[in-house]
């Protein structure tokens, strides 16, 4: 992670008895409001100087039934005094708020760790809901872990009494009380806490001060309680890192930033169409809010009027920007042909998620690279840009609007569900260190005449703005005739117009950073390389693995297409290639395609981001 730049020797944590990272869960149902105590603790552990990263996992159902395993949401992060690249492996803590919660998430706990759970919710009705006999509270099952288990919906209703709250109300506040008690465990301020909730109620004082007193009752017991053994308080040192401004950033917001930042350095208006999908809508919502940096949003009544909508902006000389997730981007994939065919600058965000078709809406996965570097009629091309991390997402959204404004082309720039939900420490970057590539119109007859579709060294074509004095030309999904823009159906202008749209998107690769190392040599035994989301797992799997004398480097791809130009000749200079993918295998296939290459899949579509424990194990397999 860019806020991290030293990681702690075993000599220096030899000399320390505080943890170096340490990984916490909260789960409960949907209700009980776990993204919001996540997003709190998230927020004091960046003010405590802690570098991070989370993993929100939430239910597909809107509404799961109260207490079922459909409708649990949890909130997981790893946060240390050292270089942290993922939301982490296994939990140190897991805090169960009924007993679906914990079936459902304490087999990911590590051997040892701790359980805090609310006894108040273990009664018959809700054991059963979750499949529970017994309670496992009492039947010798979590053996294996530390077990903390109290009344944590009693111990709120006492601490809101005073405030006159109905038992439903009073209730809404135990996920202040269980973040009380969590800020006490790791030594955390609770007052930014306190101020946002006076914000938050600043309507409604009473609930802001009930949501204020549960806080406090919780941290309160953790500090007073005399309790044996597990419950411990932990401190966790800042995390080194470079001087400069922080803020902690989803991908959503890194995106929209990105962007926004883009549109800027092109010196361009950008018009952002979209229509509501899980994991793409927080684009939406954050754009709408950066109207002052010249933004237009706008929320279509489908997925196709979204898209359509933004080529027409970009017709009109503004930068078109849309986006969705995997369902939404079939919807939008003729329009993409369409821009492809007026070669018209266009950015199409595609947020990924389980699928095929609707799939699972609110889980992760990363398959729809063979969607977007082929998944359109006729022969298609549009460059493909993939971030690694949400920090990452902004430069990944800058390039794209750069490629996009500068080839006269669509662009998509790939996330999925992880990153868009995931947040992580942001250096706020000085933007004077970036170059500007400002867009140019074409405003004059030119000499020799108007050429709708003649072409510079890039193979770019002119961007004319409708209504421009004698720059008058036709413009739709009809082919193209070469330079004039013509109708044209002719065989020997069709395959010299495919054979020019292939070879600008190609050309791009000329344009943009050749491949490097993210970790390693040049050339070795084994290669691990990934895209997109994988790069945490894989990094720290790659670190472990080399500390431990294997040969093995980590390449990480942004530019998916075209791809960089010294690629081939870098994956060959390895001898095995393992290609890691939240997918079927199909950054492989593209690999073996392109370069000929053994590349071997390393896959998992189960929802989940792959765990550094996966990798390491797939590693040791080469060399075993």
């Amino acid at each position: 992670m860019a806020s991290a730049v030293h990681e702690v020797t075993p000599q220096e944590a030899a000399g320390s008895t505080e943890p170096e990272a340490v990984v916490v869960r909260f789960a409960g149902d949907s209700g009980d409001g776990m993204q919001l105590t996540g997003g709190q603790f998230t927020l004091s552990t960046a003010l405590a100087g802690n570098d991070l990263a989370t993993f929100p996992d939430f239910p597909a159902e809107i509404r799961a039934p109260q207490g079922t395993t459909f409708g649990v949401s949890a909130f997981q992060i790893n946060f240390g005094s050292r270089a942290i690249d993922t939301a982490g492996d296994e939990p140190d803590v897991l805090v169960a708020m009924n007993p679906a919660a914990l079936k459902m998430n304490v087999a990911a706990l590590k051997a040892g760790g701790l359980i805090i759970a609310d006894e108040g919710e273990f009664g018959a009705r809700n054991l059963a809901k979750a499949g529970y006999e017994v309670s496992p509270l009492g039947d010798g099952s979590l053996a294996r872990w530390q077990v903390l288990a109290f009344n944590i919906s009693q111990l709120t209703m006492e601490a809101v009494k005073p405030f006159g709250l109905g038992n439903k109300e009073a209730l809404r506040c135990k996920n202040m009380w269980t973040l009380g008690l969590a800020l006490w465990m790791f030594d955390r301020d609770r007052q930014p806490i306190v101020d946002w909730l006076k914000g938050k109620f600043a309507k409604a004082p009473e609930l802001a001060e009930a949501n204020i007193a549960a806080l406090n009752a919780g941290h309160a017991y953790g500090e007073t309680a005399e309790l044996s053994g597990p419950m411990k308080q932990h401190r966790i040192g800042p995390a080194p890192a470079e001087p400069g401004l922080y803020r902690t950033v989803t991908g959503a917001e890194s995106i929209s930033l990105g962007l926004v930042a883009g549109a800027q350095l092109a010196d361009v208006p950008m018009f952002f169409g979209g229509y509501p999908i899980t994991p793409a809508s927080a684009i939406l919502h954050h754009l709408s809010r950066l109207k002052e940096y010249g933004v237009t949003t706008f929320q279509a009544e489908d997925e196709i009027a979204a898209i359509a909508s933004a080529i027409g902006a970009s017709y009109a000389g503004q930068l078109g920007v849309t986006s969705s997730s995997g369902p939404g981007i079939a919807l939008k994939t003729e329009a993409m042909g369409l821009a492809i065919m007026t070669e018209l600058p266009l950015v199409i965000v595609n947020s990924q998620r389980g699928g095929p078709s609707t799939g699972l809406p609110t889980k992760t996965e990363q398959s729809d690279l063979y969607q977007a570097v082929y998944g359109r009629n006729g022969d298609a091309p549009m460059p493909v840009i993939a971030a690694r991390s949400p920090a990452d997402a902004f430069d990944c959204a800058i390039e794209a609007v750069r490629i996009a404004t500068q080839f006269m082309t669509p662009v998509m720039l790939l996330t999925d569900g992880y990153i868009a939900n995931a947040a992580e420490p942001w250096k706020v970057p000085d933007m004077s260190g970036y170059a500007p590539f400002p867009v140019s119109y074409l405003t004059e007859v030119p000499e020799g005449g108007f050429k709708p579709y003649g072409r510079d060294e890039k193979l770019k074509r002119p961007w004319v703005k409708p209504g421009t004095p004698g720059l008058l030309h036709r413009i739709g999904g009809i082919e193209k005739a070469v330079d004039t823009g013509h109708i044209e159906y002719s065989p020997a202008n069709h395959q010299a117009m495919t054979d020019i749209r292939r070879d600008k998107v190609l050309g791009i690769a000329d344009h943009v950073p050749e491949q490097d190392v993210a970790l390693g040599e040049t050339s070795g035994k084994l290669a691990i390389v990934g895209w997109g989301s994988t790069f945490g797992p894989i990094h720290q799997a790659v670190r472990r693995a080399r500390r431990a004398g294997l040969d093995v480097s980590h390449v990480h791809i942004r530019h998916i297409w075209p791809l960089p130009r010294n690629l081939g000749a870098l994956l060959r200079s390895y001898e095995h290639v393992l290609v890691p993918e939240m997918n079927t295998g199909q950054l492989k296939t593209l690999l073996r395609d392109q370069y000929l290459i053994d590349a071997k899949p390393l896959n998992k579509v189960s929802g989940q981001p792959f765990r550094i424990a996966e990798i390491a194990a797939a590693i040791e397999q080469v060399f075993a």
